[in-house]
């Protein structure tokens, strides 16, 4: 029976292109629909899928939200290869294979009660977004909420109407910065990690979300510590070395874990030992 459902968790499903939308010069966001239902299944904030280009290859790709219109899955990739190339290429009605959606989500029970910041590097935001929508639909069962944003440039910073939506309706904390930035703009430029003193929230009684370049999440977890957030109250997203997405192949073994089926979300103090570790 285990073989089985192996087998069956190895075949992509069918799901047809619903829209395809430029976010920025090389991001972009798919919404998808499953050939046979009008509507993709359930997921968990913080999994992912793997897309299959047929033909070319497949990529793990997590889950940016649920289309309001069609109920379609959302997945916002950066094309970096030769899978995401060919993925950026598709068209409304085309077809792709899809497994999933696999892993662990952001912890939001927990964070329940509590003051929530959520950290962000690049394509980082898109994993987290979900989980800002759900703790918009229940805003007041949370504290204070922050947002810290950070980009390349400004031409690479995502969901910029959702950004302002969620500053000015739900009472978010939005902090933005770019590492570079021509003299048009008039906000914040450096490491995301300069954000955190500019945040309101208590340290003590706060849950953190961090998502991003692993040399991004080091640093953004040492400043959110040295403000006394607890280490077991912090959660980083390990997307790397995905291949099967079942714990099979062992590409993304990560100490005595797999990151597919154990993570991508961890608990930090879980896995600090490893990340320290080269070659792990």
């Amino acid at each position: 029976m285990e073989d089985i459902q192996r087998q069956n968790v190895m075949v992509p499903r069918p799901f047809l292109v619903h829209r395809v939308h430029k976010e920025t010069e090389d991001t972009f966001t798919l919404e998808l629909n499953g050939e046979d239902s009008a509507e993709s299944p359930p997921f968990i904030p913080g999994q992912f899928n793997m897309l299959y280009a047929f033909g070319i290859g497949e990529v793990p790709i997590s889950i940016s939200g649920r289309s309001e219109a069609s109920g379609g899955w959302l997945h916002t990739i950066r094309e970096v290869g030769t899978v995401t190339r060919a993925l950026h290429r598709m068209k409304r009605g085309g077809v792709l294979g899809l497994r999933g959606p696999f892993g662990t989500g952001w912890p939001i029970e927990e964070a329940r009660g509590n003051d929530i910041v959520f950290m962000a590097g690049g394509i980082g935001l898109a994993p987290l977004r979900p989980a800002l929508h759900v703790v918009q639909s229940m805003r007041d069962q949370f504290g204070e909420v922050a947002l810290l944003y950070g980009a390349r440039t400004p031409e690479s910073l995502l969901f910029e109407k959702e950004r302002e939506l969620w500053r000015a309706k739900f009472g978010v904390q939005v902090k933005v910065t770019v590492d570079a930035a021509g003299r048009e703009w008039k906000r914040n430029v450096g490491v995301v990690t300069n954000l955190v003193e500019r945040a309101s929230f208590d340290p003590a009684h706060t849950v953190a979300f961090i998502c991003g370049p692993e040399v991004m999440m080091r640093f953004s977890v040492v400043e959110l510590k040295q403000c006394g957030v607890p280490e077991d109250k912090i959660y980083i997203s390990m997307e790397r070395n995905m291949k099967c997405a079942v714990g099979f192949c062992g590409h993304c073994q990560f100490g005595p874990t797999f990151i597919c089926k154990d993570g991508p979300v961890y608990r930090y103090d879980r896995i600090r030992q490893f990340l320290n570790v080269r070659e792990v």
